[in-house]
């Protein structure tokens, strides 16, 4: 059996026409603003007395924290010597999935312990791969290791991250400054 349409109530039609006189109308296209005929002696359908049922709005995302690159300060420090790394991890020679899991757990263990620059070192690729690979793939962990500290699982642990000087590994380490740990902290 197929069910009949139900009509508009008259306060369903007043907030469709507060709604129409607040929006513009695409180009090109005409806005109709004429009111809907009120049904003549049609009873507006009765409520049945059930409890209400609550209007779920979908949370929005919380908003990732931005990634800044190092402050100048610190990255001169690091490069100068003047500063410790805190810890390294070094993750030449992993596969992709095995150097992301090693990655995740160092950054969180970091944090936890209450680091602040650590030295990521993702080798800079073999020098034969371009050649020993038919798609010429050189230096992957060199490529996915800034991609997978810009993703959301990590936003919450990186304030930033920049290349290392030449004597930490030049373009096959990374300088990872980390967020505070949350514990202890006001919720705000």
């Amino acid at each position: 059996m197929r069910r009949r349409a139900r009509g508009l109530t008259s306060e369903e039609r007043k907030l469709w026409a507060q709604v129409a006189r607040s929006v513009r109308p695409l180009q090109g296209r005409a806005l109709d603003l004429e009111p809907v005929p009120e049904p003549s002696a049609a009873p507006e359908p009765v409520a049945l007395a059930s409890a209400p049922s609550p209007v779920v709005q979908p949370r929005a995302a919380p908003k990732l924290p931005p990634l800044a690159p190092l402050e100048r300060r610190t990255a001169s420090a690091l490069r100068r010597g003047r500063q410790e790394i805190e810890a390294v991890i070094d993750l030449h020679g992993m596969r992709q999935t095995e150097a992301h899991h090693a990655l995740l757990a160092f950054l969180h263990r970091s944090q936890a312990g209450g680091l602040k620059v650590v030295l990521v070192i993702t080798g800079k690729g073999a020098a034969g791969a371009v050649q020993d690979f038919p798609f010429g793939e050189r230096g992957v962990l060199r490529r996915m290791v800034p991609h997978w500290l810009r993703l959301p699982d990590l936003r919450p642990l990186v304030v930033g991250f920049d290349e290392a000087a030449p004597h930490h590994g030049g373009s096959g380490a990374l300088y990872v400054r980390l967020r505070r740990s949350g514990r202890g902290r006001m919720p705000g």
